[in-house]
């Protein structure tokens, strides 16, 4: 089902002061995170943010008026010939009908996780996408950073061996004590497998290959939620998707790894994600963030840090008062309207995006039903994002 061809059509790109082609990006859903993008697009090649659109035409007009960029109703954004790429920042609910639409427009999509809900969504996307040459990438891209970079530099250089196995957890009590409004994560296509998931089964994409099969024990064990967090501090939510999962993965390569996932958990001292090779393991940091310690062992000896290398994407850079992390948010688009551009695959490509949506709802499938899910779809490992291509993303060198 994997779709390993490299659309290029409908690209409008103009060019730059300094010869340069440059993509027109919109965006829809001008929301808390259409703030992490804007912010950090300038740094990228390739790419130039030029309008939003929401629902809420106040809060595009706000966004509009903080980045330097053009507010524009939903339709007239579709309609815009200065746009190559739309980003799709709405709510998870909406993805799929945003999506659509952007490529019933003639404009590449790029949209944050999930892209979908349900695999057939994801299909009836590859579907439109290709019958159009039109490209859909996806986030998470912090696989594309440096700490896992390097865990993926170390695992291709053979000195762990063969991975055979691995373990990842991803627990907390939840989002109701800090998000205002908090509800879709408790509803469909919520909870911890569908919106935290994504980054680890991105990075085990790319550390690792594709699932086989998946299986899964799920839980809801409070069926109601109390808000914490202000304006709506003391408000119930009724939780309608599993909020505890234990999971079991197979990779095509023979590894298996446990995935558990937890907004039940108040404290645990599991890390984000080992691997276990013939050889030694490696200890990876948390792929929701772009940077981190990356710890490694040869058989028995003792973990030792893996000495940073020049990975522009570990470089700390957020907050900008007294940067603590690496936050290079926006390298996926950029990096997929360099592939357009050259007619390559995206490394936060569709069929990459199409497995990892499977894995997820294969997970939540055998939570309800106690059986093992054998997938249907497959992808190839991204190629590696070493440092030399990643300072080919970026406007001035680091």
């Amino acid at each position: 089902m994997t779709n390993h061809s490299h659309p290029q059509g409908n690209i409008n790109g103009s060019q730059s002061a300094g010869q340069e082609r440059v993509l027109g990006v919109g965006i829809i859903g001008c929301g808390n995170i259409s703030a992490a993008y804007l912010k950090l697009a300038p740094l990228f090649h390739g790419i130039e943010m030029r309008a939003c659109a929401d629902l809420n035409s106040a809060a595009a007009d706000a966004r509009a008026r903080e980045f330097g960029i053009a507010s524009r109703s939903i339709e007239a954004l579709l309609a815009s010939t200065d746009i190559d790429i739309i980003i799709n920042l709405t709510v998870p609910a909406a993805h799929f009908d945003v999506s659509m639409a952007i490529l019933e427009a003639g404009k590449h999509v790029y949209s944050e996780k999930p892209l979908v809900l349900e695999l057939e969504q994801g299909l009836a996307l590859q579907q439109a996408a290709t019958s159009r040459g039109l490209a859909v990438g996806c986030a998470p891209d912090t696989f594309l950073g440096g700490a896992h970079q390097q865990a993926r530099d170390l695992i291709d250089s053979g000195r762990l061996g063969t991975i055979v196995g691995g373990t990842c957890h991803v627990m907390s009590h939840g989002m109701e004590h800090w998000h205002p409004n908090p509800d879709f994560f408790f509803k469909h296509g919520g909870g911890p497998v569908l919106d935290l998931g994504p980054y680890y089964i991105a990075n085990l994409i790319n550390l690792i290959g594709p699932v086989k099969r998946v299986a899964a024990i799920s839980a809801i064990p409070s069926k109601q939620r109390v808000i914490s967090s202000e304006p709506r501090k003391g408000q119930l939510i009724e939780v309608e998707t599993p909020t505890t999962i234990h999971a079991l993965l197979q990779f095509h390569n023979g590894a298996t790894v446990t995935l558990g996932a937890s907004w039940d958990v108040w404290a645990h001292r599991h890390g984000n994600m080992e691997l276990y090779g013939s050889e030694g393991s490696i200890y990876v940091p948390d792929p929701n963030f772009f940077g981190g310690d990356v710890r490694y062992t040869e058989r028995s000896g003792e973990a030792q840090l893996l000495q940073p290398w020049d990975h522009p994407f570990s470089l700390p850079n957020y907050p900008a008062e007294a940067p603590k992390f690496a936050n290079y948010r926006t390298a996926g688009l950029a990096e997929m309207a360099q592939a357009l551009l050259l007619g390559e695959e995206p490394r936060c490509s569709l069929s990459r995006t199409l497995h990892g949506i499977e894995v997820m709802t294969a997970i939540l499938e055998s939570g309800e039903t106690g059986q093992f899910v054998e997938l249907q779809t497959y992808c190839e490992r991204p190629p590696a994002l070493d440092p030399q291509a990643a300072r080919a993303l970026l406007r001035q060198p680091h």
